[in-house]
């Protein structure tokens, strides 16, 4: 009986393995992600903390997508108001593309970005980051920085504080004109 046992095992294992086959379809099926897409047009979003207005975001076009991460991808235009403790305006953004990285509290902006300061302080480069949580726009990519009163031509790589207060260029590479002290 043991030995009839050990002959029928390995033949009932063989067909147990044959008679197993994944059709790929249900296989795509099962581990396919979910993506969830939310469209909205004429967007007005505002941040706080702590009841206190920090910023207001204005775009024609937001595409909320939820996967692994959630993000808001605005394609066409954005407009970002930075508001100081006061509830004033302290700090302007434009860009043509950006994408809020919501779990990262992190926010990728591309094409023609622009920062003006109310005190007419303007940071230009082609691509910008800007991070919620530490309020600072850092790049990677050519920057360059303007005052009035003074010109720093730009440099590749940058760090800046949200206010453009205090802005670190990596690599300088243009020309420093700044006013004489008397």
């Amino acid at each position: 009986m043991i030995k009839s046992i050990r002959t029928a095992f390995p033949a009932i294992f063989i067909f147990l393995l044959s008679a197993c086959e994944n059709d790929d379809r249900v296989l795509t099926n099962w581990t396919k992600q979910l993506l969830l897409k939310e469209e909205a047009t004429d967007v007005v979003s505002t941040i706080s903390q702590e009841g206190k207005l920090k910023a207001r975001i204005k775009a024609p076009i937001m595409v909320k997508e939820a996967g692994d991460t959630i993000q808001m991808t605005f394609p066409q235009t954005l407009h970002c108001d930075f508001y100081n403790d006061s509830a004033k305006i302290e700090t302007r953004l434009d860009a043509k593309f950006g994408i809020y990285y919501e779990n990262l509290n992190k926010v990728f902006l591309r094409d023609s970005v622009v920062v003006i300061t109310e005190k007419g302080d303007t940071l230009l480069s082609p691509e910008l980051w800007w991070d919620q949580g530490s309020k600072l726009f850092y790049t990677d990519k050519f920057a360059s920085y303007r005052s009035p009163g003074q010109q720093i031509l730009g440099g590749k790589g940058l760090e800046a504080t949200q206010d453009l207060k205090r802005i670190t260029f990596n690599f300088t590479t243009g020309l420093v004109n700044a006013p004489k002290s008397h």
